[in-house]
């Protein structure tokens, strides 16, 4: 493994601690809520054999999950309203709170870990899945977004 050339790929990842990253330049992000978005990430990781992308989880507060989706990915559809979409562009900056890979990164740490291929989540899979989830599970707001294009 070239840890150079690693580290080179996941520049946007501090080498310790936290930092802030700013949507739209590596990433956006989408930020699920609670056991809602545990559950997701969950089921990301059965949808996609164990590798959705990066996920960042957060331990306390509203315990969101940070999901790491392609830069300008959510914007063409709409998002059920659990969903934050942390997005950049113009009149829009949003910052993500990224942790290290290692040591103490409290109350973030990385659910899924990034990779140096530099695999993002899929945003369509993710928006599809998080819908589907919450039709199954009765959380739905009335008038959500429906799965699969809906």
């Amino acid at each position: 493994m070239n840890t150079e050339s690693d580290r080179a790929n996941l520049g946007w990842v501090p080498a310790s601690g936290h930092q802030l990253r700013m949507a739209g330049v590596h990433f956006d992000a989408v930020r699920v809520d609670g056991e809602t978005g545990r559950d997701l990430a969950d089921l990301m990781e059965r949808l996609t054999g164990g590798r959705p992308g990066p996920v960042i989880a957060e331990a306390n507060g509203r315990r969101s999950t940070y999901f790491l989706v392609p830069p300008g990915s959510t914007g063409h559809r709409p998002w059920p309203r659990e969903a934050e979409r942390l997005t950049g562009g113009p009149g829009r900056v949003s910052y993500v709170l990224v942790p290290a890979l290692y040591g103490w990164t409290w109350p973030l740490s990385w659910r899924c870990v990034p990779t140096p291929d530099g695999h993002l989540v899929h945003a369509l899979l993710l928006r599809n899945a998080l819908a589907a989830l919450l039709a199954t599970v009765g959380r739905a707001a009335p008038g959500t977004v429906r799965p699969f294009g809906g």
